[in-house]
């Protein structure tokens, strides 16, 4: 309890938001790392997995070599990358190192979604004649959606919670705040460093949450069909009124 309220008194001390140590200054940083390997990462795999998932070959292979990188930890591998000629580039063995981690759960679960796509519905739209691009864009990737975004959500998830490591090699983010407070043994500010990391996660996951449901192509399409009034009917007459 007393670390919980030393964490406190650090997040409500104003000079802790001032400046390019202050939390805002680490925020944005750490977004810049979570947005910029979230992009790469789908960049990569989405095409690679919506493809394969539509042609129905090389999946499982390509799911089980980008599942290797869960083998490797993701600080042995920054570390790896670190002592690379690489490292002179300054922040690009910190975004190769979240792009790798980032890649498994948007592959695995974007592949799984058009494999898993009603095949019922797949043949029914062969049949009246859509082309292959058509089925693939029209029809297994909306069945799809739901899981390629729970696969997006997942992969942002934990980008934003491993880019803390960011932190050692020097690099920027919220990281910078724990480290900080392991130098300075304040351990307010490493519990303070941690409940930022977390808030953020619980909100990006929210935020992507409604971002789904807001995109995913099958509720629009259900509520194009569905007015939002019903439409009033003309006056059916009663027997009285017909008899008169």
């Amino acid at each position: 309890m007393n670390e919980l309220t030393g964490a406190w008194t650090w997040l409500t001390t104003g000079s802790h938001w001032q400046g390019e140590n202050g939390v805002p200054h680490r925020l944005l940083e750490h977004l810049w790392f979570t947005g910029a390997s979230l992009f790469v990462a789908c960049a990569i795999a989405l095409p690679i997995a919506l493809t394969l998932g539509h042609l129905g070959r090389g999946g499982a292979l390509a799911v089980n070599i980008s599942n290797v990188g869960r083998a490797v930890p993701t600080l042995a591998l920054l570390a790896l990358l670190s002592i690379t000629p690489l490292r002179q580039y300054g922040e690009v063995p910190t975004l190769i190192a979240l792009v790798l981690f980032a890649i498994p759960p948007v592959l695995t679960n974007a592949y799984i979604g058009m494999r898993e796509a009603d095949r019922s519905v797949v043949e029914a739209a062969r049949g009246m004649g859509m082309s292959g691009r058509q089925v693939f864009g029209q029809v297994e990737v909306v069945l799809a959606f739901p899981l390629i975004m729970t696969g997006v959500r997942s992969a942002a998830v934990q980008t934003v919670a491993t880019a803390t490591l960011a932190a050692i090699p020097g690099g920027g983010g919220l990281g910078r705040i724990i480290t900080a407070g392991f130098n300075l043994q304040n351990t307010a500010q490493v519990v303070a460093g941690a409940l930022l990391v977390a808030v953020l996660a619980l909100l990006l996951e929210g935020l992507l949450v409604a971002l789904a449901r807001i995109a995913d192509p099958m509720r629009r399409r259900s509520r194009r069909k569905t007015p939002d009034r019903v439409a009033e009917l003309p006056e059916v007459p009663t027997a009285s009124a017909a008899g008169a």
